[in-house]
């Protein structure tokens, strides 16, 4: 059962290696100056640390996995929100899955960053095979069921999306109660998570 969701993933994100390949070629016929927009991470100038306004990205060596899964994920977000997609397959594929692989068995919390990391990705099979597993051992895991709806409608399933919807919008105050680590870390995606759900079933 646990090998599922990494088989679905890896297959899902290995469609992303011709599209990174051609970028990369396309990247060396050029000055590394004067780059694209969208040029492939580059240590010390896509990812300066927090605080930073560039120079040296920072040495994630002495971190411990789950910190460098976090910094991984962080960054991704981040070129996500600045559009640069080919960056953010390219890290999804050759950095933050293999950094998720030696970290296995993963918890519900590296399984929605994971689910997360596919949708912003574009692959949709990695957000759902994720938001399955989760739902599979914690059916009103608010993160999950955030990302079942949102891999739904990525799949133009709007009945399904409206259900998790629903689901998610009964279960917000208990399951807030508990005070998930997870749930800490991204309560920023909880309250959009809701709020776009209140929406889709008003």
């Amino acid at each position: 059962r646990d090998l599922l969701p990494w088989a679905v993933a890896l297959i899902a994100l290995c469609a992303l290696i011709a599209l990174v390949a051609g970028q990369r070629v396309a990247a060396s016929r050029g000055s590394s100056l004067a780059g694209p927009v969208n040029a492939l991470p580059q240590a010390g100038l896509d990812f300066p640390a927090p605080g930073q306004a560039g120079g040296r990205a920072p040495d994630i060596s002495g971190m411990s996995p789950r910190e460098r899964a976090t910094r991984l994920y962080d960054r991704i977000m981040a070129l996500h929100e600045q559009g640069k997609t080919d960056s953010v397959q390219f890290m999804a594929l050759n950095m933050f899955v293999p950094q998720l692989r030696s970290m296995e068995p993963l918890d519900a919390h590296l399984r929605y960053d994971l689910g997360r990391v596919g949708e912003v990705a574009g692959t949709v099979d990695v957000a759902m095979a994720q938001a399955d597993t989760i739902l599979a051992s914690q059916p009103n895991h608010l993160l999950g069921l955030i990302l079942a709806s949102r891999a739904a409608r990525m799949n133009g399933d709007e009945i399904a999306a409206r259900a998790f919807d629903r689901r998610v919008i009964a279960a917000a105050r208990s399951e807030r109660a508990r005070q998930l680590e997870e749930y800490t870390a991204h309560a920023a995606d909880i309250d959009s998570g809701l709020a776009e759900a209140r929406r889709s079933i008003e």
